[in-house]
């Protein structure tokens, strides 16, 4: 999952991208109002996570402008602003969700997880598609009631192809879920992640759409 980290503080931005690249997100990480309308302009994104205070442009006017624009990916602000009034408004304007800085990483990982539960309409921590069960906050997976490892990486592309499932992507877009703007990607990376989770699946599992992309194949 692709997230853009909109932060100014140096300290707090490079321990949230560290954190999160371990949880296995694709990390964009922008450092004011300017960039971060920038980016979310760019990219397609699955989470934002938005401090107010930032230089450039404040982070409720990138918020309410974002949505203005149809912008859809779920906002958590992250914020050491904590007084009602100002909550309030943040989710007023267009936020998921508001978490009070100082916080715990595994709290803010569990926030994050619950949205995109929410976005996609599962109510589950557990994703389950055929004899497949994933859960994105272990990193465990079950296929025909057996254990299977998946690397970080193949774990990600599985889950951007179920969630949901029968959609057509391209290598470019599960590049563009998969890394962030500082990530090296060689030219055959997905088509080596795809092999890896076919010689685990089954050939079947993951289909090619000629000319377009992948999709996760539907049981006949």
């Amino acid at each position: 999952m692709r997230v853009l980290l909109i932060e100014d503080d140096p300290m707090i931005g490079e321990s949230l991208e560290e954190g999160l690249r371990k949880e296995q997100y694709a990390v964009d990480w922008a450092k004011d109002g300017h960039a971060a309308e920038l980016a979310i302009c760019s990219h397609t994104y699955d989470i934002v996570l938005l401090d107010l205070g930032l230089p450039g442009k404040q982070g409720l006017a990138v918020l309410t402008n974002y949505r203005r624009k149809h912008g859809d990916a779920a906002v958590l602000i992250i914020s050491a602003r904590d007084a009602t009034a100002i909550r309030i408004q943040g989710l007023d304007s267009g936020a998921d969700d508001y978490l009070v800085k100082p916080f715990d990483l595994d709290e803010l990982f569990a926030r994050m997880r619950a949205l995109l539960r929410r976005r996609s309409g599962r109510v589950s921590s557990e994703l389950i598609y055929r004899e497949l069960i994933m859960n994105p906050a272990t990193h465990e997976a079950t296929f025909n009631g057996a254990s299977v490892h998946f690397s970080a990486r193949e774990f990600a592309l599985l889950l951007t192809l179920i969630d949901p499932p029968g959609r057509v992507m391209s290598r470019a877009q599960l590049e563009e879920r998969l890394y962030g703007w500082n990530e090296e990607i060689e030219s055959n990376t997905v088509e080596v992640y795809i092999h890896g989770l076919r010689k685990k699946l089954g050939t079947d599992f993951i289909k090619n759409v000629r000319g377009v992309g992948y999709k996760i194949g539907v049981p006949s």
